[in-house]
């Protein structure tokens, strides 16, 4: 019965920072995209653009190499920022999509992410070889994202987006799955921090899959 408490009470922090980081992003790439002054900044200062991008990847890194080091308080703060952050260079996405695309595909993603989540955590069947497996199609999609930014080809775009698709279901899964036996483990002092960072990397894998599946399905503004 302990067990089972210490479980729910970890996952409950996890979804619940999740959650609260998708809000903050929702409402930091509202206010940006309504902001012409800002937007015009954005879109034509590319050094900002990148500045940020490397903001993020950059709370990212440390949020994940010091977890066992970084006081919850700490862990939250950077959490939050990231997320700040990232509803910023999202506002500029987003605005290429009408808001009904935008609504719709975000609903279909939140389904699927429930799914998928419920999945990973109530199976009794290993995600580990499937963990791997993503992680290693998370490289080459990164690697022909890359690409792509360079070599603007439909075809290209279109196997990403559904290689993207398949990479953040599997991952989703499996980090659910990894997050519920993380917590039987954790000591007394880090689960804060622990709760903190992983609901970073599931709100990582909502995110491009939301991404993801707006490149697929979303319709452009004229």
């Amino acid at each position: 019965v302990a067990a089972a408490e210490r479980v729910t009470a970890f996952l409950r922090a996890v979804y619940g920072w999740m959650c609260v980081g998708l809000g903050v992003t929702a409402v930091v790439a509202y206010g940006v995209a309504g902001s012409p002054a800002i937007m015009r900044t954005l879109l034509t200062n590319q050094l900002i653009f990148f500045a940020l991008i490397g903001g993020e990847l950059g709370l990212v890194f440390y949020l994940s190499a010091r977890v066992d080091r970084i006081a919850p308080g700490t862990a939250s703060a950077l959490f939050l920022g990231y997320s700040a952050l990232n509803g910023v260079t999202l506002s500029l996405i987003l605005l290429a999509y009408t808001r009904e695309s935008v609504a719709n595909t975000f609903g279909v993603c939140a389904v699927m992410f429930g799914a998928l989540a419920v999945y990973g955590t109530t199976t009794r069947r290993s995600l580990a070889g499937v963990g791997q497996f993503m992680f290693m199609g998370l490289i080459g999609l990164i690697l022909a994202s890359v690409v792509g930014m360079f070599w603007h080809n439909t075809a290209l775009q279109f196997v990403i987006a559904c290689v993207g698709v398949l990479v953040f279901t599997g991952l989703t899964a499996w980090d659910a799955q990894r997050l519920k036996q993380m917590a039987t483990a954790l000591p007394d002092g880090q689960v804060g921090s622990y709760a903190v960072v992983g609901a970073l990397s599931l709100y990582l894998n909502f995110i491009n899959l939301f991404l993801m599946l707006l490149r697929l399905f979303g319709n452009r503004r004229d």
